[in-house]
């Protein structure tokens, strides 16, 4: 009954030899339909440049639809059913994420073990042990610290100024021509429902948004309650 999305690792992909990532995220993508995913977004092969140009995001389409169409891996629900390699590795995950919840049971929660620094310090040693891993050649990344060549730039997206203006644009006339009585109604009831701590606040929430309240006023009626999120020095 699990259903669940899959998006290739922006993470893995790189500004060198940015082509490259054409495969790599060709591979993930493979990897997450023998896993089962219901539903998979491909990154494009320039998103460490910058947003996707056109001809990037056909590329990640079509390596869907060749994955889906050409490869056979459709005619079978699970290809590794059986595979002991697969399940040890299933029951390894398993056990570790077991561990790492009695871990924040243990410190009280997932809010506390946030407000203690637990996450953000165990994704911080995570981070610089794999750096240290690609620094020290230990792990390889083709077109990074191995198999290195010159290679020209590619063409990416560029959004001129032009696009803000007329987002600004569009912004000033909705607040002119919307009710703004009664956005200010559905914030003061927003704001209310957020003070009292047990009120459900999505019907208010969406009342907002019915009468084209902005995301940002959203937002900077909830910080009024409760003030804005700092990270904790770890």
């Amino acid at each position: 009954m699990l259903r669940f999305h899959t998006q290739t690792a922006g993470c893995a992909l790189t500004a060198q030899q940015p082509n490259n990532n054409i495969v790599r995220v060709a591979l993930q993508a493979m990897s997450a339909v023998l896993g089962g995913t219901q539903s998979l977004h491909t990154n494009s092969l320039d998103e460490t440049l910058a947003l996707p140009t056109e001809h990037a995001a056909r590329i990640a389409l079509r390596t869907q639809q060749i994955i889906a169409h050409e490869t056979g891996v459709k005619r079978t629900v699970d290809p590794f059913g059986g595979s002991y390699f697969l399940e040890t590795l299933t029951n390894n995950m398993e056990k570790g994420c077991w561990e790492y919840f009695d871990k924040l049971d243990a410190m009280g929660g997932m809010v506390s073990a946030i407000e203690q620094g637990y996450p953000q310090r165990e994704i911080q040693n995570a981070s610089y042990e794999y750096q240290m891993a690609v620094e020290r050649k230990e792990k390889i990344i083709v077109g990074v610290n191995d198999f290195i060549s010159e290679e020209p730039p590619i063409q990416v997206l560029l959004i001129d100024e032009s696009v803000g203006e007329r987002q600004i644009a569009k912004l000033k006339t909705l607040r002119s021509t919307r009710d703004n009585g009664r956005v200010r109604q559905t914030l003061d009831t927003l704001r209310e429902a957020a003070k009292s701590g047990s009120v459900n606040m999505m019907p208010a929430v969406l009342d907002c948004v019915r009468c084209y309240t902005t995301l940002g006023e959203i937002c900077d009626t909830l910080r009024t309650v409760y003030g804005s999120y700092e990270e904790p020095v770890i």
